[in-house]
Order: structure tokens, then C-alpha cells, then sequence
């Protein structure tokens, strides 16, 4: 299984763009984000990148597999973002 590496909010923000969500939108304390019928409340931002604990925790609650986020990244020849330390 590909291992989880910490993002900045607004890059997990831009890659639950490219898989079909929509957003963010205000809520309560906390904004989240839409795909279908299923709405996925995000962490606020404090200044520092969400760490892979918490990414897994988020990734499993939006119904997106492992196998799906690392795909995400296929899309950097169209100018999306890359994860920090990795290169195209």
C-alpha cells in the first residue's frame, strides 16, 4: 500500500478538486466539501500541513482508496500540484 505523506490544506483543498468535489463551503466551525451525496467536513486551518494519520482518517471518510489518491497525481502533466519531496 503507497505510503501517506502530510499536505498542506489548500493542496488537499485543490487534489479533492480533481476527485470530483466541490467546495469548500462554510459551515458550523469547520467548512467542508461535496461530492454526490456525501459531505466531508475539513480540519481548519492552524498554520501546519495535515499529517498522514489524519489524511488517512479524511481519505477513508470522502470513500477515496489509497489506490485513487496516488492516481491523483497523474494529472501533473496537466499542471496540477505534486506532493512535497517528490518530482514529475
Amino acid at each position: 500500500m503507497p505510503r501517506l505523506y502530510p499536505i498542506s490544506r489548500s493542496d488537499f483543498i485543490v487534489s479533492l478538486r480533481h476527485l470530483g468535489f466541490s467546495g469548500p463551503y462554510p459551515g458550523g466551525n469547520h467548512e467542508f466539501m461535496v461530492k454526490g451525496t456525501r459531505r466531508l467536513i475539513l480540519p481548519n486551518p492552524h498554520g501546519s500541513d495535515i499529517d498522514a494519520g489524519l489524511l488517512a482518517r479524511l481519505l477513508k471518510q470522502a470513500g477515496i482508496t489509497r489506490e485513487q489518491w496516488e492516481a491523483r497525481w497523474d494529472l501533473s502533466a496537466s499542471g496540477s500540484i505534486l506532493p512535497q519531496g517528490h518530482h514529475a
